[in-house]
């Protein structure tokens, strides 16, 4: 069985410190995932478009509201980090199948809200106020993952938090979904799709939300509102 010591340690580490030092501590966690993302997506779209690549830079104000969305993930990091440290969040550190029950269960909650919440902020006067900036970007570049409106980051956040407040989940089950969640939005905004045809129409990888899928919700906004899977837009009519 795994040793289970370290993340224990670590956790108990994190517990002890004071206000400022953990916030800083997730707020160079945050600025490390934005990097992996900005340079990993950047070598995917390298190596996989299908037309020549074309150089891109961002702009100021591009990466003003990525350094802003940063901040406020810091933010619900620490909250949920808080509300941990309190015995208001619990999460349990055993190894085994709960780990991978409690994914699936996070992984499929979140979707579902998310694309609740997604459909129907275009629904609603939130998209012109509060997403239409997000959808400035008809053909997404890496860095658009992290270009939202403040609202729609806490929100996002939020949705999480809640989850976490109403069930115990196991926190290997958290770590890995936060990766997959990072992969997802990192893949979602390519602008290009490095999985081949016949990959994606695989039985299971189907239903998965492909860079293709996020990218025909970036062209046509009244389709694909899911973010990690299609099936709520299969189900209710909005799968392009």
């Amino acid at each position: 069985m795994p040793d289970i010591s370290y993340l224990n340690n670590v956790m108990h580490y994190l517990s002890r410190l004071p206000a400022l030092s953990a916030g800083l501590i997730f707020l160079i966690e945050n600025g490390l995932i934005t990097l992996l993302v900005l340079v990993f997506g950047k070598i995917i779209q390298q190596k996989f478009a299908t037309a020549p690549f074309v150089p891109y830079t961002y702009t100021r104000r591009e990466w003003q509201i990525c350094i802003l969305t940063n901040f406020l993930n810091t933010l619900i990091t620490y909250t949920g980090f808080w509300l941990w440290k309190h015995g208001i969040i619990r999460m349990t550190t055993n190894i085994s199948l709960t780990i991978f029950k409690d994914f699936l269960l996070l992984f499929f909650a979140m979707d579902l809200l998310m694309f609740i919440f997604h459909y129907l902020i275009h629904k609603s006067l939130l998209y012109k106020f509060v997403h239409q900036l997000h959808h400035q970007a008809i053909n997404p570049k890496p860095i658009d993952l992290f270009i939202l409106h403040p609202i729609e980051t806490i929100s996002f956040g939020a949705l999480w938090l809640i989850l976490l407040l109403i069930y115990p989940f196991n926190i290997y089950a958290v770590i890995i979904y936060l990766i997959i969640n990072v992969l997802f939005g990192m893949t979602g905004h390519l602008g290009i799709e490095p999985l081949p045809a016949k990959t994606r129409n695989l039985p299971l990888i189907k239903y998965l939300g492909t860079s293709s899928f996020h990218h025909n919700h970036h062209l046509k906004e009244d389709y694909n509102y899911g973010f990690y899977t299609s099936i709520w837009d299969r189900l209710f009519g909005t799968f392009r």
